[in-house]
């Protein structure tokens, strides 16, 4: 203890906050019970989450849902919510099995029906009083092709094909591209892919509105396919009308993340920022191969909220072998630069028919949380596959026999990044986790405002929840999809109350949560002084769960501040 508190020291010298003296019973009375739960410190472990059920839920769906909930999970869930999953009692049951972040895709439905799922999950969220993340995802622009004559066309291996301005049907020498920038951004040598891949072709000439290629790989192609363009970074916002109305309404509801599609560099992150503001997060969806360069990567991680890496569309665009690389090397960059990432698409692409994935599946999405991935996202399987709720748990069944493996925190501790931005408030949480490591603490408890010393604490993967006290519901909400973190709204204005105010608060909470089942369990709590100073943590208490009065240090209530 005399060495943790000797280098915590050196630590809080550096950022000015109180100092530390080493922990003794002030009294008699007290040295009884200071000295059993101090004699038990480093036998403590961390308590997992109740399990939070309703009666309307039937007994065979609590105990498979018990079964998968007996640990406390890090990684966190989003699920796409659709014609499968619209309905009060599934969305109930996708919460109920793991769901921690609820996916808006407004590629599909009218505002009507989005504001209808809306309402649903701020119902949960009241019904079990636990914040509720909702994701409006943004279509983005759609390149496809026009329409052919007889509906579709057969190219052959070899064969020249033209794309032009003219609006006329399609046959099997040429076909309407009603995209002027495509046309005029494509250079000879170029690549055009249609149909998500399955045809390829390679721009032999141009003219004034058109361009010629010769077919690569050929197949069927028939109206309105999609085209995709890997070379090139085409000159069009990512903000489409329909995008810029979906929007407005999402905000006008109160989304708490927003995904940008079709994003090929930081300036698109900075015009959707222009339009958002504060009034949500923003997550950039990155599925171009401009995208993931490095530098213009960088660049965009720094100017977003989060990141989503859609396997789906980089995987059209890219090789097949270099999409896992990409995706362990965004996961790494997010973590340097604290910015929560999620890896999506096909994760258990197969349960949209089965009732259980491949091996292979099971496989992926391991190694998604093995990377470090704050979060995994379902689509279709959540939104139109025939076993929506048991895709759910998969993945969360999943999630906790990784986060069960000693290897995992091995190689999230030796993978701690190099963190772009150093600061007091890092010194602060990185101390913190490791007083929570070495006296078995049940939880790292972070005090917010905005949310941003809770991300900092997240970057260090702690071997315990962080459990994150917030005053505003956004907050809380935001945080929702965060590797690690159990966020709690409470009722508080701190900088009007005094800092034992506080304590006990944050006590009640960790018992209500689940984080902490006995009176001598002990919470690592960070906190900025003065209450409500954003981005700011320059204090470190340690205290059991029954409260800071419990546990008196020196004669002095306040030294176990570090």
């Amino acid at each position: 203890m005399q060495t943790l508190f000797l280098a915590t020291l050196v630590i809080c010298a550096s950022v000015s906050t109180a100092f530390v003296m080493p922990l003794r019973p002030c009294t008699q009375a007290a040295r009884a019970g200071s000295q059993s739960r101090i004699s038990s410190i480093r036998g403590i472990r961390s308590r997992p989450l109740r399990m939070v059920t309703h009666p309307d839920v039937d007994n065979e769906y609590k105990r498979k849902l018990s079964e998968q909930r007996r640990w406390t999970k890090s990684t966190k869930q989003l699920a796409t919510l659709g014609p499968v999953s619209n309905t009060e009692e599934m969305i109930e049951k996708l919460f109920l099995a793991g769901v921690d972040v609820f996916r808006l895709n407004f590629s599909h439905g009218a505002h009507e029906e989005k504001k209808a799922l809306f309402d649903i999950i701020r119902g949960l969220e009241v019904k079990y009083n636990h914040p509720i993340a909702i994701l409006a995802d943004l279509q983005g622009p759609k390149l496809r092709v026009g329409t052919f004559d007889h509906d579709k066309v057969i190219l052959v291996d070899g064969q020249a094909f033209r794309f032009d301005l003219s609006d006329e049907p399609g046959d099997a020498a040429r076909v309407n591209l009603p995209h002027p920038e495509i046309i005029n951004t494509l250079q000879v040598g170029d690549t055009l892919l249609l149909d998500d891949g399955k045809l390829r072709m390679t721009v032999s000439g141009k003219g004034e509105g058109y361009v010629d290629t010769l077919v690569n790989v050929g197949g069927a192609l028939s109206n309105r396919k999609g085209v995709n363009t890997p070379s090139v970074v085409l000159p069009i916002s990512p903000l489409t009308p329909k995008d810029r109305k979906d929007l407005e309404f999402a905000l006008s509801i109160g989304v708490d993340w927003v995904a940008l599609s079709f994003v090929q560099q930081a300036q698109d992150i900075a015009e959707l920022r222009t339009l958002v503001g504060n009034k949500a997060k923003i997550m950039a969806k990155l599925e171009k191969p401009s995208a993931v360069e490095e530098g213009v990567v960088d660049d965009i991680i720094m100017l977003s909220d989060g990141i989503m890496v859609a396997r789906g569309d980089l995987g059209v665009e890219m090789r097949p072998e270099d999409v896992p690389v990409i995706q362990k090397q965004i996961i790494d960059k997010c973590r340097k630069y604290g910015r929560p990432v999620v890896v999506a698409t096909q994760m258990l692409e197969s349960m949209i028919e089965s009732p259980t994935p491949t091996r292979a599946e099971a496989s992926d999405v391991a190694t998604a949380i093995y990377d470090g991935a704050d979060a995994i996202m379902l689509s279709a399987e959540s939104a139109a596959g025939k076993y929506p709720v048991d895709a759910v748990m998969m993945q969360q069944r999943v999630i906790l026999r990784v986060e069960e493996d000693k290897a995992y925190r091995k190689n999230l501790a030796r993978s701690n990044p190099n963190r772009v931005e150093k600061s007091a408030t890092d010194a602060i949480t990185n101390a913190a986790r490791e007083i929570a490591a070495t006296i078995g603490a049940c939880a790292l408890v972070v005090f917010t405002a905005r949310g941003t010393t809770v991300l900092r604490a997240s970057m260090g993967r702690p071997g315990v929840p962080i459990l994150a006290i917030t005053p505003e519901i956004e907050t809380a909400r935001s945080l929702a999809l965060t590797w690690g973190v159990y966020p709690a709204a409470v009722e508080t204005r701190a900088e009007h109350e005094t800092f034992p105010d506080v304590l006990h608060k944050i006590c009640s909470v960790a018992k209500d949560k689940g984080l902490a089942n006995r009176p001598d369990d002990l919470l690592v709590v960070t906190a900025g002084l003065p209450f409500g100073s954003p981005g700011v943590a320059n204090v470190i208490r340690v205290v059991p769960a029954s409260g800071p009065e419990d546990w008196v240090v020196g004669g002095d209530k306040n030294l176990n501040t570090i």
